[in-house]
């Protein structure tokens, strides 16, 4: 695999929309098996050329930002190439090309602002994901998640241990009572409630 196409087909069409948050180990084999090389490429600079136009710089958020979540569950490298899909996903927006691809794809050049532990990067990916995803309400949320534990915390507790970050008493306690899964429910709840 060596073509922009090529990580689309993947992810698009191999993986799916099923398989994007869906995890496992016989997924992230695959992906590794797919991958690997290509993210060595892209996180040693060789494929910077690709964010030009909304094909390639797609190809690269994916590569960049997704891809490395299975690759690399659990490990530090999981996040290592984060900031060159941030970088990405800001010109993309500058540019325009984001809106080149249509929904559900569109969403991958707002998660590198939904990774970001930066509060002005978290409340761009709520916007973004309410304004450019109107199909889908359940993006939003999420990126409300996100933004709401990096407001909490400064940074997410997920990572500490990948990352060799000591958690505090406070992220030790919000891990043990359910992390992020548990304020995505406590928003459905409370959207249910509002409806």
């Amino acid at each position: 695999m060596d073509d922009p196409v090529e990580v689309l087909e993947f992810w698009l069409g191999t993986v799916g929309p099923k398989g994007w948050y869906a995890g496992g180990e016989e997924l992230d084999a695959m992906c590794r098996a797919q991958c690997l090389d290509l993210w060595q490429a892209a996180k040693d600079g060789g494929l910077d050329h690709w964010v030009d136009g909304t094909v390639g710089t797609l190809a690269f958020l994916i590569l960049t930002d997704q891809l490395p979540r299975n690759m690399f569950r659990g490990q530090a490298d999981s996040f290592t190439t984060d900031p060159l899909a941030l970088s990405a996903a800001r010109r993309a927006l500058d540019e325009g090309w984001d809106m080149g691809a249509p929904e559900p794809e569109r969403q991958f050049f707002y998660m590198p602002f939904e990774h970001s532990e930066d509060t002005a990067d978290q409340s761009r990916a709520v916007r973004l994901m309410e304004e450019r995803l109107p199909s889908d309400p359940e993006m939003a949320l999420h990126a409300r998640a996100h933004a709401e534990i990096i407001t909490r915390f400064g940074r997410f507790p997920s990572r500490n241990s990948a990352l060799g970050r000591e958690n505090t008493a406070a992220e030790a306690a919000f891990l043990t009572e359910g992390g992020y899964g548990a304020v995505v429910a406590a928003l459905q709840a409370s959207h249910a409630k509002d409806a």
